[in-house]
């Protein structure tokens, strides 16, 4: 009778790991591909990123669907924005943005908002960096800025499209110095990037990431970062620096200070339910080496803000932006 009580038992308990089994992971999750809209060109930032999550996910098989990234550029990253917009309801697509969620519907009178979408989770801040060409003689923020103060108009800074944060900090680096540049703008970083390269421009702000295998090959020189403190990585890049050993621009006297958020978006009328499944995928991301080193690889900084503190976040860098590009002269935000 034992015997037969606990064999029950055992087939019982059986039965009850295979529906555990066969039940969903999640109240819901994707059921076709995921398109990862990224509203600027390919090579630069955001669009790394989306590609190394995207690498992520696959390696540690976090999601039964594939994630598929799209480049959509057009008109300094509007193209993007209203793309996600008018995918209402769609849980199958994300945006994965930086500042221009604000910047850009603010200085190009676009009828869009953040808030016309669904908050998902910052997944880190982006840093700049004042670069010039390694050929060129300069060693420090002061160095450039004395020879363009010399020249006005006639030294060229590269950056990503009219008006965006590449350009913001442009314009807050004139006020500051007292210095005048012409402002050339491309598709993305990576194109910045080759032109410094190509001397076609004489300094560019790009992010890190979007400079990293130019530094490294000893054909950028990185005077100053705009960040309140210095970055914290300290393994070697080049030969001889670190992220850590590029002074921030305010120890060199410049006094310019900006950092960008990388967000990932839904659309707008997706279910609580779809959201929190998009959340509990970038916590898995973010705790994975790879996405550590990442960080480090690029000097990003780990900030992770997901609920009501990512919407309060969101909140208070729009307010920011809005007296930032007011103080820029793009326009006169309201």
């Amino acid at each position: 009778m034992t015997f037969r009580y606990a064999a029950r038992a055992l087939a019982c308990a059986s039965l009850f790991g295979v529906a555990l089994a066969a039940a969903p992971a999640f109240a819901w999750e994707p059921t076709k591909p995921v398109e990862v809209v990224v509203p600027f060109s390919a090579g630069g930032a955001s669009d790394q990123m989306a590609r190394s999550i995207q690498g992520i996910i696959a390696k540690h098989k976090l999601m039964n669907q594939p994630m598929i990234v799209v480049n959509k550029a057009g008109a300094s990253g509007a193209e993007g924005l209203m793309d996600t917009k008018a995918s209402k309801g769609d849980a199958h697509k994300l945006l994965v943005t930086s500042s221009a969620l604000y910047t850009v519907p603010m200085i190009s009178q676009l009828p869009f908002n953040w808030r016309d979408l669904t908050p998902v989770a910052m997944v880190a801040m982006d840093e700049f960096v004042l670069w010039t060409n390694a050929e060129a003689p300069y060693k420090t923020p002061s160095d450039y800025l004395a020879d363009v103060k010399k020249t006005p108009s006639k030294f060229k800074m590269g950056g990503t499209s009219s008006k965006r944060e590449d350009q913001i900090i442009t314009a807050q680096t004139e006020r500051k110095a007292g210095v005048r540049f012409i402002y050339i703008p491309y598709k993305g970083g990576g194109e910045a990037a080759t032109q410094l390269s190509g001397k076609h421009i004489d300094s560019n702000v790009n992010n890190p990431s979007e400079s990293i295998g130019q530094w490294r090959a000893g054909e950028h020189r990185a005077l100053c970062v705009y960040a309140p403190e210095r970055m914290q990585y300290t393994t070697k890049i080049t030969g001889t620096q670190s992220w850590h050993d590029i002074p921030t621009c305010k120890e060199q006297g410049l006094d310019v200070q900006y950092q960008m958020l990388r967000v990932f978006m839904l659309p707008g009328g997706v279910t609580p339910d779809q959201q929190k499944y998009y959340v509990d995928l970038m916590q898995k991301v973010v705790a994975t080496p790879e996405w550590k080193e990442y960080l480090e690889k690029n000097a990003l900084k780990n900030d992770f803000l997901a609920g009501p503190k990512l919407v309060e976040f969101l909140t208070a860098d729009e307010t920011r932006h809005k007296d930032i590009i007011k103080e820029a002269g793009f326009v006169a935000a309201k």
